[in-house]
């Protein structure tokens, strides 16, 4: 298993994801007037995507350098991650269709689960160069500089390019946050060799390290969980009126 410092960090990073998505919410079904899209929070939000998302480059790291250790090699190791990366894609189209029934406009078209899905499958033409992924995630990230902006048709939103006007509530296209991504296996090189810490630390971990370890393990379920929990909880508080949402 990972390290449960990493877990503990994705953690951190859920925590914050779901503190933002409940402000949202609020703001969404006109609740509360905060301003969610600038400021603070919006630096808070980038914030929280770009930990979380240069964390999967670190647990990929780890993972593959626990597979090599398990005699998973080659052809077997690059199924590995494109079965998960595709489960993940897969679960980001259904959110895809989720939203654009649930709230049209403003659908997800790419988000974070999109990003996450192809980055697993890409991640093993970037193995090989370690440390090195430093540096072509900020080749990549420069390239954002470049493509954020540009002009063109819907289906290349996952690159980064898309209509004028386009817009979506949860938008990371592969370019620049693929960057995230790299950097985080190259940073996995420097501090996980082997699939093992740096440095062991040998004082015993406070028992709300094991629930955020637990929380961190399980990211993903929480990811696609925690909106329907929170509307549902404010549906049943009374906070909003269930026919503000369309699936109640």
């Amino acid at each position: 298993q990972q390290p449960r410092r990493a877990y503990k960090r994705r953690s951190i990073a859920i925590i914050m994801m779901v503190t933002y998505h409940l402000l949202f919410d609020l703001v969404y079904f006109g609740v509360a007037d905060i301003a969610v899209t600038s400021g603070f929070w919006r630096a808070f939000a980038l914030t929280c995507a770009c930990t979380f998302v240069f964390l999967v480059g670190l647990s990929l790291h780890i993972s593959r350098e626990r597979a090599i250790q398990k005699g998973v090699e080659g052809k077997a190791l690059m199924r590995k991650f494109l079965m998960r990366g595709a489960f993940i894609l897969a679960l980001g189209c259904g959110i895809t269709l989720v939203t654009w029934y649930v709230i049209g406009g403003g659908y997800i078209l790419f988000g974070i689960l999109h990003l996450i899905g192809l980055s697993i499958c890409l991640a093993p033409l970037f193995f090989s160069l370690q440390k090195k992924n430093l540096m072509a995630g900020v080749i990549v990230l420069a390239l954002g500089l470049v493509v954020t902006g540009t002009v063109g048709p819907l289906w290349l939103a996952w690159l980064g390019i898309h209509p004028a006007g386009f817009y979506s509530v949860d938008y990371e296209p592969l370019i620049p946050w693929f960057g995230l991504v790299l950097m985080g296996l190259g940073t996995g090189a420097y501090l996980y060799p082997g699939g093992r810490p740096l440095r062991q630390i040998q004082q015993p971990c406070p028992p709300v390290t094991s629930l955020l370890a637990a929380a961190g393990r399980h990211s993903l379920l929480i990811y696609i969980i925690h909106q329907p929990i929170l509307i549902l909880i404010m549906v049943v508080a009374g906070i909003i009126p269930p026919g503000t949402v369309g699936i109640f």
